[in-house]
């Protein structure tokens, strides 16, 4: 077993991102801190950092482990790490501003804006049946991979397609595997395509128009997408995955190429909890928060579309279940109604979740993919959710 272990920093109440208040027990605190740190060491984890949110305020903050290694350095507050799916919340919120601007239609089809679109084969009629709430809630037909032809030994491969012209070269081979609107089933590729609406109704990159209206509005000063800014680097995470016994280092500081959409975001956990008070919202905060999106639109993106049946990724306990959005998840367990995304690439992994009635969360990211039975993120990351659950989220 992988045994990896610094002293935690804990913070009982942080306040540079949200107000603070004195709103979770010593004890209380002590029993999440075990439970997640002794999830962490039992599962190979080398890094992670934790926060808890009750009404708006950060309740708990917790670091463990390293960011780097040979030489050691301890994860801290400034620690970056890689959100990967995460990022699909943020591409939705700007779809949402361009659409509040008037600008298209969540019915509009795709193909509206992407013309190329047109070489898809579309066996369930035409392709201009798909629109852009199919792709926002993962039910538009498109394959989950991006890059389906990768090949693991081939270390000259880019990580992630660097061109549009790549995937506009294999939309002839793409096809829409079911009728648009009619079920779940997840696509990076969608998202994708969500992103090139955004730069080519904008006129900026896709990364440019995130940093001008939404990461800079909502102080977001240390994100950033893709490799990072050379001030930045040293804050920035090595990640790992742990698989037969054997630890691996990923590579570090990549670029995710024309997916960063649906995967760029590189973050440290001070900036996300900025981007969870947002979400959360706050009516001393109304005016601010309203240039970046009004409240009804942001709840208007949590209204469940579609069922998840339970898998690998989407795990759920018994009398739980778990529903699409429109670039969120919604996950229900008892009268407990959560809204939330997942992130996991290049062997970091990552969840948030909100319960915008109680103005309460949790944000969490792993720096090390754990792939045995005995030893899985995956796993220990969906026990940490129903332990927060069962001992933070208040039951209504």
């Amino acid at each position: 077993m992988l045994s990896i272990r610094l002293p935690a920093l804990w913070i009982a109440c942080a306040s540079i991102a949200l107000p603070c208040g004195a709103q979770l027990s010593s004890s209380d605190a002590a029993a999440v801190r075990s439970f997640y740190e002794t999830g962490l060491h039992g599962n190979g984890i080398v890094g992670s950092s934790l926060a808890l949110v009750r009404d708006g305020r950060v309740v708990l903050r917790e670091n463990y482990g390293l960011q780097g290694k040979a030489p050691d350095v301890p994860v801290n507050d400034d620690t970056t790490y890689h959100w990967a799916s995460c990022t699909k919340t943020f591409t939705g919120i700007a779809i949402m501003q361009l659409r509040d601007r008037g600008l298209l239609s969540l019915d509009d089809p795709l193909v509206k804006f992407i013309p190329e679109l047109a070489a898809v084969h579309d066996p369930f009629g035409s392709i201009a049946q798909v629109t852009i709430r199919h792709v926002m809630s993962h039910s538009g037909g498109f394959r989950d991979a991006t890059w389906p032809w990768h090949d693991d030994d081939k270390a000259w491969q880019p990580f992630e397609p660097t061109q549009w012209s790549q995937l506009v070269a294999m939309m002839p081979y793409t096809e829409v595997a079911f009728a648009p609107g009619s079920r779940f089933s997840y696509s990076n590729l969608g998202v994708v395509f969500l992103g090139e609406i955004i730069e080519r109704l904008s006129g900026d990159p896709y990364q440019v128009y995130m940093e001008k209206n939404v990461l800079r509005p909502l102080g977001m000063s240390s994100s950033y997408f893709d490799r990072s800014p050379y001030f930045l680097l040293r804050f920035r995470s090595h990640s790992w995955d742990f698989k037969g016994g054997t630890l691996s280092e990923d590579p570090f500081d990549f670029n995710t190429g024309i997916t960063r959409s649906n995967g760029g975001l590189n973050a440290p956990i001070g900036d996300m909890l900025k981007y969870l008070g947002f979400l959360l919202g706050d009516h001393a905060r109304e005016a601010e928060y309203g240039v970046i999106l009004k409240p009804a639109s942001l709840e208007e993106m949590w209204k469940p579309l579609l069922p998840v049946a339970p898998d690998n990724d989407f795990q759920s306990r018994a009398g739980a279940h778990d529903q699409v959005a429109a670039s969120f998840f919604v996950h229900t367990d008892g009268a407990l109604t959560l809204i939330g995304h997942a992130g996991w690439q290049n062997g970091f992994r990552s969840h948030f979740y909100i319960d915008p009635a109680t103005r309460s969360a949790y944000i969490v990211a792993y720096n090390t993919d754990s792939q045995d039975p005995a030893q899985n993120t995956r796993s220990f990351d969906f026990a940490l959710r129903d332990y927060l659950i069962d001992h933070f989220f208040e039951k209504r």
